[in-house]
């Protein structure tokens, strides 16, 4: 039987919301206050849900221990009070929306996992404005 396990995270980090091949006025039409040159933050709030097959050894799907490790490592520590347009190599060329961030903490631990096992992410941008992926 397949089984869901979540693990919850946090990370505070700032942003800016930037096309380089539009002008200025193409920017903030299309990404308003998000495209404030000094960037805005945000209190991202990270949901990771791994499903698959009960181990019978185990009775786990894996160990949440070792998922709030490889949470804290690869995206925590990576992200948190960081300017992602200027302090991360992943979003020095991405426009790091929401969508893209979940995207790429989506494939950071995807690389970790065993293949057997399902792997989701949700992202809150704020209380009521997150994103999925996959979808």
């Amino acid at each position: 039987m397949r089984v869901a396990v979540i693990r919850k995270a946090h990370f505070n980090a700032a942003h800016r919301l930037h096309n380089p091949a539009w002008d200025e006025a193409r920017n903030r039409e299309v990404f308003g206050l998000c495209n404030n040159p000094n960037g805005h933050g945000h209190n991202y709030e990270l949901e990771v849900k791994v499903v698959g097959e009960v181990d019978p050894e185990t009775g786990m799907v894996l160990d949440l221990g070792w998922l709030a490790n490889l949470i804290r490592y690869e995206v925590e520590q990576r992200f948190d009070h960081k300017h992602l347009n200027l302090d991360t190599e992943e979003f020095r060329t991405l426009n790091p929306t929401a969508e893209n961030i979940a995207i790429v903490i989506w494939r950071i631990l995807r690389a970790h996992l065993p293949e057997r096992l399902d792997l989701y992410v949700r992202l809150y941008e704020t209380p009521r404005n997150f994103v999925e992926y996959p979808a």
